[in-house]
C-alpha cells in the first residue's frame, strides 16, 4: 500500500519526477522497480540493477491452496499494474511484466538498452548535466523542458522518528528486543523489588511488540521464546535437576530459528541467535546458582539472624532500654549489670518484641572491667 501511494502521487504530480538508482550496487527491486518505472525520467548508476519484483509473502505461516490462489491473484494484479505504468511512461511493457511474473532483473546497461530506463549517470552531477534541456511530456500533452544547470541540491533525510522506526523494523533488532524484554522480566521475578530490570523489560517488550507486528513474525516462534523464559523462571521455584533449564534453552533456540522463517529475507543473523541463547543461558545459570547458594547458606537475617549479633546501646540499659541492631531500634533488657549509650551488647535471645542482651565477658560499665559497687545507705 505504501508503494501504491508513492506511484499514485508520481502519476498525479504536476512537476516532473526523476528517479535515480545509485550508488553502485544499488537495487531498484520489488516496490523499487515500480517506483523507478513510474518516474517521468528514470536513471541508473553503473553497477546497479532493477527488477525481481515478484510479490513475497511476509511472515507466512504455512502453504495451502488458498495461499496459492491469493498469490496468483496478487501476481496478476501487480503485473497489470506495472504494465499500465510502463505504457503510460513509454517504457518496455514486456520486460516490466516479466519483472513481476518471472522475477526478471536487468543491469543498468541492459535496462537502458531495453528501454526500461532513460539515462545512465556516473553521479548526481552528471545526471543534472544530462537532464538540462530534457523534455518531459506531462498530463494532457503539456511538454516541460528541464533546466537543471546550477540547480541547488537539497537533501531530505529521514527524521529522528523515521530513523527510530526503521531501526525497529530490523528483524535482528526485533529479536534482540524480545529477548532483552524476557530477560528483564525474568530478572525482576527472580529478584523482586529490583525495579530497574522490570522497567527495562517492560519498555523493551512494547518496542518488541511494535517491531514484531511490523514484520509479521511467526506466532509459534514468539510463543516458543516466551515458553523458554517461562521454563527458566519455573526452575527457580521447582528444582528439576536441570530438566527445565535444558527445556528452556531448546525452546529459546527453536523459537529464535523460526521467528522469521516464513521470509528468508528477514532471517535473523545466526551469530546473534547463538550469542543471545548462550548469553541468556549463562545469566540464568548464574542466577540459579546464586539462589541455590542462598538456600544452602545459614539464616543470617531476620529475627533468627539476630541471636549472637552485637547491638549498639541507644538509651542506657539499667536493665531496660533500647538498642540498635540490623538498622532497627528494639526494646531490650540487659541480663546483668548496666550499659551506657554507645556501648555494645550481645543479643542472647528474642522474647516477643523485646531482645535479651548481655555484656561481653569481662565488660562492665564503659566497657572496662570494674568491681561492683554498692550505694551507701
Amino acid at each position: 500500500s505504501s508503494s501504491q501511494k508513492i506511484i499514485m502521487s508520481f502519476l498525479a504530480s504536476e512537476v516532473p519526477i526523476v528517479v535515480y538508482v545509485s550508488p553502485a550496487g544499488g537495487w531498484a527491486g520489488s516496490a523499487g522497480a515500480f517506483i523507478t518505472i513510474a518516474a517521468n525520467v528514470a536513471a541508473m548508476a553503473p553497477g546497479t540493477f532493477i527488477g525481481a519484483a515478484h510479490p513475497v509473502s511476509i511472515g507466512g505461516q504455512g502453504e495451502s491452496d488458498t495461499d496459492d490462489i491469493m498469490e496468483e491473484k496478487t501476481v496478476n494484479a501487480l503485473a497489470s499494474s506495472i504494465k499500465s505504468i510502463a505504457e503510460q511512461r513509454g517504457r518496455n511493457v514486456e520486460v516490466a511484466e516479466d519483472m513481476v511474473r518471472k522475477s526478471v532483473a536487468k543491469t543498468d546497461s541492459e535496462a537502458l538498452e531495453l528501454g526500461v530506463i532513460d539515462l545512465r549517470s556516473e553521479n548526481l552531477t552528471e545526471l543534472l548535466d544530462q537532464l538540462d534541456g530534457w523534455q518531459v511530456t506531462m498530463e494532457e500533452g503539456v511538454v516541460i523542458t528541464l533546466v537543471t544547470q546550477g540547480a541547488v541540491i537539497e537533501r531530505v533525510d529521514m527524521t529522528d522518528r523515521e530513523s527510530i522506526l526503521l531501526t525497529l523494523s530490523n528483524p535482528n533488532i526485533a529479536y534482540l528486543l524480545l529477548s532483552l524484554a524476557m530477560l528483564g522480566i525474568f530478572l525482576e521475578f527472580s529478584n523482586p523489588g529490583a525495579i530497574l530490570p522490570g522497567v527495562f523489560g517492560a519498555i523493551a517488550l512494547f518496542l518488541a511488540l511494535y517491531s514484531l507486528g511490523t514484520l509479521q513474525a511467526n506466532y509459534a516462534g514468539i510463543l516458543l521464546i516466551i515458553l523458554g523464559f517461562g521454563l527458566f523462571l519455573t526452575e527457580l521455584f521447582v528444582m528439576s535437576s536441570g530438566i527445565l533449564t535444558v527445556g528452556g534453552i531448546i525452546s529459546l533456540a527453536f523459537g529464535s530459528l523460526i521467528l522469521f522463517s516464513g521470509t528468508p529475507a528477514l532471517a535473523i543473523n545466526p551469530f546473534l541467535i547463538a550469542g543471545v541463547v548462550g548469553g541468556v543461558a549463562a545469566v540464568f545459570i548464574f542466577v540459579v546458582g546464586a539462589v541455590v547458594r542462598s538456600h544452602r547458606r545459614p539464616q543470617i537475617t531476620g529475627r533468627e539472624g539476630m541471636v549472637g549479633k552485637m547491638a549498639a546501646v541507644k538509651t542506657p540499659l539499667d536493665p531496660n532500654g533500647t538498642v540498635s541492631v540490623h538498622g532497627e531500634i528494639w526494646q531490650a533488657r540487659l541480663e546483668s549489670g548496666r550499659a551506657g549509650v554507645g556501648e555494645e551488647v550481645e543479643v542472647t535471645m528474642i522474647d516477643g518484641l523485646r531482645l535479651r542482651v548481655a555484656l561481653e565477658k569481662g565488660q562492665a560499665r564503659g566497657g572496662e572491667a570494674t568491681p561492683s559497687l554498692k550505694r551507701p545507705s
